[in-house]
């Protein structure tokens, strides 16, 4: 069964960045399209970047373009997230997620467990 690991997670003073990683454990992820997501308390988890597997083709959600960038790893198994400028309302737990290996298209099937993200004002 495939582990995605994330790490970078925080507390960062608004306007602040932060780096976060995933790292999938079978190398053949390094052929899955991978995403970033997030839930806040009493929200719905939303999609916060995804790139696809050669990482060619990012797309963002609009409340993050312009201060966040998704990007794959040497080792194409790995993605990062780069988070600038960050706001009080990006706080969130980000979860790192991969789709099957070689499909370009359907739902986000593996899951990391969360990292906590919190931007103070």
């Amino acid at each position: 069964q495939v582990q995605l690991v994330e790490s970078g997670g925080g507390l960062v003073q608004a306007g602040g960045s932060l780096r976060l990683s995933c790292a999938a454990s079978e190398r053949t992820f390094g052929s899955a399209a991978m995403a970033w997501f997030r839930q806040a308390p009493g929200k719905e988890r939303e999609l916060v970047g995804a790139i696809s597997w050669n990482g060619v083709s990012t797309d963002y959600a609009d409340s993050v373009k312009g201060r966040f960038t998704i990007s794959r790893g040497s080792a194409k198994n790995t993605v990062y997230l780069q988070m600038n400028s960050l706001k009080p309302e990006d706080t969130a737990v980000y979860y790192c997620a991969a789709r099957a290996p070689y499909r370009s298209s359907g739902s986000f099937d593996y899951w990391g467990q969360g990292t906590q993200v919190t931007v103070s004002s």
